[in-house]
């Protein structure tokens, strides 16, 4: 059968792919045509539950009526226009962010990582500006990730991981200390350190939530020290952990904050975020970037973030959460289950999860694998409990 306006047939698809691009991951032998919500479809109409959301992306749902329409719309319109004029859907979307998260500033950039770069950049240029030219000293987590670019990758506190090696020299300035433990912190701090940079949930790391002493506790530490504190929140943002944004919950503002995956619907965007005292360090001339801020990608944000604060889905992420978190304990060889809202993580007894996360495709459920041992689940937000125990029912037998 040929797939629809390719005049390929499935086999051939995959072969043109495998033989063009680069071979930088393992892909789900799914040639995923159409998506709707819960579920993504096969160019052979299969559906597959997704528990995967594209790598929490799709929150308010895959294909979501909303978003598709102010793309739509937009994409007739303005597509590009850089940042030299202004840009109605750019204008809305700043307001909506800065209003609805309590900060000053906005930036937009076209990914996590990208945000994680301009929040870098944003935080070194503070510090040499206000305290002088060696203080650029960055304090990240073990077991972080920030991204695949070169500053966001140094800023990763995983040296050992496939994302560092062959990289070397990385960037300087950057040391790690370990997640959920203050007195790390504290001691890998130096006089010429201006940030601490962590994520309130640990998502490739093997997702561990920070607590509510550390995070508080490094709030104190930056305000003694005259340092900024920093949030990687481009998995945890826009309802996936349970609040608007993650820090929401903590009883925590950052100075700095960065966003991207859920924000857009699936239209590639990032931002970063600032209180006005971090924002001006970022001049003009400092930082740009030609699409960030893209009329359809910010049309496409707007819609999706409205849909997540109208829909009440960082509620509806706390409670499913909860319960879906409860059903996974249920689970045969089941060491633990962590998460925040419904960013998951099941650690097994055993070296499984890649496993595991092949039986539940071969069952049409996506789901991914972060560790040898542990499997990540981030459905869209708008998952149901009848889903959920669907999912409880094919993880079952995956495991068995």
């Amino acid at each position: 059968m040929l797939l629809k306006d390719t005049g390929m047939t499935r086999q051939e698809l995959k072969d043109t792919v495998d033989k063009y691009m680069l071979g930088i991951g393992e892909r789900f032998d799914l040639v995923a045509e159409t998506a709707k919500d819960m579920y993504v479809y096969d160019a052979d109409g299969t559906e597959y539950l997704d528990f995967y959301a594209g790598i929490a992306v799709s929150s308010a749902g895959n294909c979501n009526e909303k978003v598709v329409q102010a793309v739509q719309e937009q994409v007739a319109e303005l597509i590009h226009a850089s940042n030299y004029p202004y840009s109605i859907p750019q204008a809305k979307l700043a307001k909506l962010i800065c209003e609805s998260i309590g900060m000053d500033r906005i930036f937009f950039q076209n990914s996590g990582t990208e945000a994680n770069e301009a929040m870098i950049k944003m935080a070194r240029k503070y510090g040499v500006e206000k305290y002088g030219p060696e203080h650029y000293h960055i304090v990240t987590a073990k077991n972080s990730f920030h991204g695949r670019t070169f500053g966001a990758l140094s800023a990763t506190g995983q040296p050992d991981n496939g994302c560092q090696i062959g990289y070397h020299p990385i960037l300087p300035g950057f040391t790690y200390a370990e997640f959920n433990n203050l007195d790390s912190f504290r001691e890998a701090c130096t006089e010429n350190t201006i940030a601490i940079m962590v994520e309130p949930v640990q998502g490739e790391g093997g997702v561990y939530p920070a607590t509510e002493e550390f995070l508080q506790g490094l709030r104190k530490l930056c305000d003694e020290r005259g340092m900024l504190l920093l949030f990687d929140e481009v998995q945890t943002g826009w309802g996936r952990c349970g609040d608007v944004m993650a820090y929401m919950s903590y009883g925590v503002k950052p100075d700095i904050v960065t966003m991207a995956k859920a924000m857009g619907g699936g239209m590639p965007i990032g931002a970063i975020c600032a209180t006005q005292e971090a924002a001006k360090a970022l001049n003009p001339g400092a930082h740009g970037s030609t699409y960030g801020g893209n009329p359809v990608c910010c049309a496409a944000s707007y819609a999706e973030i409205c849909e997540i604060l109208e829909r009440k889905l960082p509620q509806q992420a706390k409670e499913m959460g909860a319960y879906f978190m409860d059903r996974l304990k249920e689970l045969p060889g089941v060491k633990e289950v962590r998460g925040r809202g419904l960013l998951v993580g099941v650690e097994f007894e055993e070296p499984i999860a890649f496993d595991v996360k092949h039986k539940c495709f071969d069952r049409k459920l996506l789901i991914t694998a972060v560790r040898n041992n542990v499997i990540r689940i981030v459905p869209p937000l708008i998952v149901t409990k009848a889903e959920c125990d669907k999912a409880i029912d094919i993880l079952e037998e995956a495991v068995c």
